[in-house]
């Protein structure tokens, strides 16, 4: 498959969907859409929402099928995701000022209104997956909004982003940090395959299999990560570069240098790859995101 050709289609998809979604920037709330939307659409590779979207293709009967399902979820979770970056790039945490290229929000609009931007991105998340929906019973809906809040929430985005700012400059376990790594990073990304997949009306089995990918694949984005803020520029990056050095984070480069980080990247997208030895060629999408994942230089 032509993996930057599926990659710009449902970029595409999604953004067209999320515009549809999003209140417009008008009337007494203006101000405040307009900052939620500048970070929305501001770019980025749509990782998750894509990751939902081809984990329901993997299962679903027919491509609309998928498509009808998961798109509004997919939507969601990038929603999630961005209201995480606007709360990470504040001066009281990671202290960024360029993201996905552009001046970060609190930059833009200053702090008070960065953070509501991001807090009313999360909430209005919820809202569209509590709404009747025309594809997903409400036992479904359920489910999904159980799992992307606790993906989201203290044993998840939250707190792991909680641990690594308590594991500045701190002597950590190796354990600790893949328990960082994993809720920080990994668990929305796990939460992206196995929502799609319970859109699309997978198997018990099906689930417990996109679900362990999306495990392994969040491991690996997140391990990239730190490799290519240790060994890339800013202009590249499309957000400050060395960061994680200067902050003394917790990355798997200061464990175990750059080589051996590389091999560990390497393990976890093979992992990932290997949990899907029992779908057919609708799971080609992820196989090759996984290899993506791993050959990514932003």
């Amino acid at each position: 498959m032509n993996l930057k050709e599926y990659l710009a289609t449902n970029r595409k998809r999604i953004d067209d969907a999320l515009e549809i979604l999003m209140p417009p920037p008008t009337g007494p709330f203006g101000e405040h859409v307009a900052a939620m939307r500048y970070s929305l659409f501001a770019g980025g590779k749509r990782l998750r929402p894509l990751l939902c979207l081809a984990a329901a293709e993997s299962v679903a009967k027919a491509p609309h099928q998928a498509y009808d399902s998961a798109i509004e979820v997919a939507c969601v979770l990038e929603m999630i995701h961005t209201y995480s970056l606007i709360h990470d790039d504040l001066p009281a945490m990671d202290d960024d000022d360029l993201r996905r290229g552009q001046p970060t929000s609190h930059k833009m609009f200053g702090e008070a209104a960065a953070i509501l931007a991001g807090d009313g991105l999360l909430s209005y998340g919820f809202e569209l997956l509590a709404r009747p929906h025309a594809h997903l019973d409400p036992k479904r809906q359920l489910r999904i909004i159980e799992l992307i809040g606790h993906a989201s929430g203290p044993f998840g985005m939250v707190g792991g982003q909680s641990l690594d700012i308590s594991a500045e400059n701190e002597d950590i376990s190796y354990e600790q940090l893949q328990t960082i790594h994993r809720a920080k990073t990994g668990a929305l990304i796990e939460t992206a395959l196995h929502t799609g997949a319970i859109c699309a009306g997978a198997t018990d089995v099906q689930e417990r299999a996109l679900s362990s990918y999306g495990a392994h694949l969040g491991l690996a984005f997140q391990i990239t990560d730190d490799l290519l803020d240790a060994t890339s520029t800013s202009e590249q990056l499309g957000k400050g570069a060395g960061k994680d050095d200067e902050r003394g984070k917790a990355t798997y480069p200061r464990f175990f240098g750059i080589e051996e980080t590389r091999h560990k990247a390497r393990t976890s997208v093979d992992k990932a790859i290997a949990k899907l030895k029992e779908f057919d060629a609708r799971a080609e999408p992820l196989r090759s995101i996984a290899e993506y994942v791993y050959t990514r230089t932003n």
